[in-house]
């Protein structure tokens, strides 16, 4: 579903690399997580992907289209749900749900049935119409969530997705990344919350400083769970906690 190849972005006020040679192929039905210190090159690999920032070199297909080649195409295929709320706070929670539909030429049955679908999921059918400048941060990033699957995308890309969730929303959502996988649909898992990391997801990949350091199906990681979890893993890779020189000698 997801192909990267050789991904490199560099920002045209810097000599270094903020994402270099990355290259990853993420199948249908996958939940994969995508991990990280800070300024490792989540961010800037996730605004390549979703096709909001233009990269150096490389290529990035969604479902077989090239996102160079035909953007439009590969964008109506993405739902992305950022860390950050950018929304038209000026709006109700329904009219940006509608103003988005619109955007990907959503039917009204179909608008209607998932709105009243996932307002239900996360307890906002009250809520909807009132103005989003009136939400909480939690309610904020339900309206973000139920906005990016209005148009039934085949893949999720998350970033940070449970940041300021109630315990039940944020198993709303872990249980909506299962379904949405088992239709064979793709998600795209960023976190720093590595043991909900490694319940959810099938595969992981890290990067650190730009480069991609490994990439381990939670399957492997779980026949050698007596001697590494997800945790450690990670911290032995981004040299977090000394002693590692970036390989995969402890698996």
């Amino acid at each position: 579903m997801i192909e990267i190849n050789h991904l490199s972005k560099k920002y045209s006020k810097s000599n270094v690399y903020a994402v270099n040679d990355l290259s990853l192929t993420i199948d249908d039905g996958e939940i994969f997580g995508f991990l990280g210190p800070n300024g490792a090159g989540k961010s800037t690999t996730i605004k390549c992907l979703t096709g909001i920032l233009p990269f150096t070199e490389g290529t990035i297909s969604i479902g077989g289209v090239n996102l160079k080649d035909d953007p439009i195409s590969a964008k109506k295929k993405i739902a992305y749900v950022a860390d950050e709320h950018n929304l038209y706070e000026y709006l109700t929670g329904l009219q940006y749900v509608n103003f988005i539909a619109d955007v990907f030429g959503v039917s009204e049955r179909d608008r209607k049935d998932r709105t009243e679908k996932y307002a239900a999921v996360f307890e906002m059918t009250d809520k909807i119409k009132d103005k989003i400048s009136s939400y909480s941060h939690g309610m904020k990033q339900k309206i973000s969530i139920i906005t990016g699957l209005v148009h039934d995308p085949d893949v999720w890309v998350l970033d940070e997705p449970l940041t300021g969730l109630d315990p039940k929303s944020s198993y709303q959502v872990k249980q909506l990344m299962h379904e949405f996988a088992k239709e064979g649909k793709t998600v795209f898992f960023s976190s720093h919350v590595l043991d909900v990391v490694e319940k959810i997801c099938t595969k992981v990949a890290i990067i650190d400083k730009g480069k991609l350091i490994t990439v381990c199906s939670m399957e492997e990681l779980q026949e050698k769970k007596t001697n590494i979890n997800l945790e450690t893993l990670f911290l032995q890779l981004t040299d977090a906690i000394g002693g590692n020189d970036g390989t995969l000698d402890t698996l």
